[in-house]
């Protein structure tokens, strides 16, 4: 019997992950310290960036365990061992791939697939996903994620994908577990060869962010 894995404590509390993809991963390790600075402590590395392990495993290693750090676009089972071997705390689909997220549980490993239909998000959750992707987002907004969480109310959804700033408190207010967010946070900070304004910057949008979220993250507490 597979035995769900509890979510990351960065991301239950938090509500906000950090999606880190980019042309080369170079400047990533300066990125994830701007986030963490801000406040933002579940970064997803995705294996679409070139030298994505590598930087994974950087960033584990200068962040320690206040930061949980976790391979995005995991679409195999050998992208699963090879995320793990680099350290990876938790594993990001866009897809569902069952035996991925099967193969995770029993490493104890948290896995949040994407999905989109009801279906998709139950088969998800049924294979063991620590919590369910809903993306992209943007398509149904949260009146789209809303309707999901009528019929299923025990399934947590992040919702990733088009996610802009301005939006992530809807999100939440309409039952998200919690938020995706890549380009409208990064906002070209990993490409900005460790320019300390570009990453001042980006760790005040971190913190900006969780300020927007932290009043629908309380109120909806008790729902998931």
């Amino acid at each position: 019997m597979t035995v769900r894995p509890a979510l990351n404590p960065q991301l239950d509390r938090t509500r906000v992950m950090a999606i880190l993809r980019s042309a080369v991963a170079t400047g990533l390790p300066a990125v994830a310290r701007a986030l963490a600075a801000g406040g933002v402590t579940c970064l997803e590395v995705t294996l679409t960036t070139g030298g994505a392990l590598d930087a994974l495993a950087r960033i584990r290693e200068e962040l320690g365990s206040a930061v949980a750090v976790g391979a995005g676009t995991v679409m195999t089972l050998a992208d699963l061992h090879d995320a793990v071997a680099a350290g990876a705390e938790f594993l990001v689909a866009p897809v569902v791939e069952p035996e991925v997220i099967r193969a995770a549980a029993d490493l104890g490993i948290p896995c949040y697939p994407g999905a989109w239909t009801p279906t998709e998000v139950a088969t998800a959750w049924r294979a063991g996903a620590a919590a369910v992707k809903l993306f992209p987002a943007c398509t149904g907004g949260p009146a789209y994620l809303r309707q999901l969480r009528a019929p299923l109310p025990d399934i947590p959804l992040v919702a990733v994908g088009g996610v802009d700033l301005a939006e992530a408190a809807d999100y939440l207010a309409a039952g998200a577990l919690a938020v995706g967010v890549g380009s409208p946070l990064l906002r070209g900070a990993d490409l900005a060869d460790d320019d300390p304004d570009a990453l001042d910057a980006l760790t005040g949008r971190a913190r900006a962010l969780l300020e927007t979220v932290r009043p629908a993250a309380r109120a909806g507490k008790g729902d998931l």
